[in-house]
């Protein structure tokens, strides 16, 4: 199969270079020329042009920074410019409503698309272990899972447009929730005298355990290696991490969910992005709490 890939960022990039991996053929279009040198080293056709990397393939697939870029990019260089009944794959995460936009647009065009935003991070978009949350029709959906099982170890589909994009943020609102509560308990508990170690082999088997403990734990040396043992460098940098909770808070608001929690973790992420850790873990969030 022909597939175009567009946006080959920190995520973009592995995935495109696993669909060569399992034998595709695969056009390559980022800005970046490091990028692109990048996908040609891994085996892919690179183009400075999106729509001519469009041309005569079976699939697209987009990885990008947001809604109005997926919008834009699908507008201008992928709706009339793919064949006629190539299927789409966004797997950017962005707001529910353009996600569902761009859809209807690309079946106006006679596509079948699907919006699967991912779950992972770079790691698993290197090593091809993504979890696919999967939004759009039953037909779009069995045409895309071959693609995006080449890229992810789960997919799973979420129901009809824009589901996909849904099940991302609520889950992204749940780990960044999670995240900021497990930093505050094991502050805690250091200033209470107990042995971050200590605390772990407790709460890691009792009613506290959760991810961001036991698989992401922010203290350095405590449980698996994670970003925290390395500085906070690498991982889901802090940055994301904000741009999620606010299209959760977006996507509450549109539907009158109360969510203050999800609030205030957008409020404690606020405040450690601006303090310049943009690029910072995300656990690195228990600095502040020191």
């Amino acid at each position: 199969m022909k597939i175009a890939f567009i946006g080959l960022g920190n995520m973009g990039g592995g995935m495109a270079a696993n669909l060569v991996k399992a034998g595709h053929a695969v056009n390559a279009f980022d800005l970046s020329d490091t990028a692109l040198d990048v996908a040609r080293e891994n085996g892919c056709t690179t183009f400075t042009d999106a729509a001519a990397a469009c041309e005569s393939v079976d699939a697209v697939v987009t990885m990008l920074p947001n809604g109005a870029i997926v919008k834009s990019v699908y507008a201008d260089s992928v709706i009339g410019k793919a064949p006629a009944g190539a299927v789409l794959l966004d797997c950017s995460t962005i707001d529910v409503a353009t996600a569902r936009e761009v859809i209807g647009l690309a079946e106006a065009g006679g596509y079948d698309m699907v919006d699967a935003p991912v779950s992972g991070g770079i790691a698993a978009a290197n090593g091809g272990t993504l979890t696919f949350m999967v939004g759009g029709s039953d037909t779009a959906f069995e045409r895309a899972r071959p693609i995006l099982e080449c890229m992810g170890k789960a997919v799973i589909h979420a129901g009809p447009a824009g589901n996909g994009q849904a099940a991302k943020i609520c889950n992204n609102m749940l780990l960044g929730i999670h995240m900021i509560g497990t930093c505050e308990a094991f502050a805690m508990a250091e200033k209470l005298g107990l042995d971050p170690q200590t605390f772990y082999d407790i709460s890691s088997v009792s009613s506290g355990q959760c991810w961001s403990m036991t698989s992401y734990c922010p203290v350095p040396g405590v449980g698996p290696t994670t970003p925290a043992d390395n500085d906070y460098k690498g991982g889901f940098a802090a940055g994301l991490m904000l741009k999620d909770l606010r299209l959760a808070m977006e996507a509450a608001e549109a539907v009158d969910a109360p969510v203050p929690l999800a609030a205030r973790a957008r409020a404690l992420y606020e405040d450690f992005v601006g303090a310049g850790n943009a690029e910072v873990d995300f656990s690195g969030i228990i600095r502040t709490l020191k």
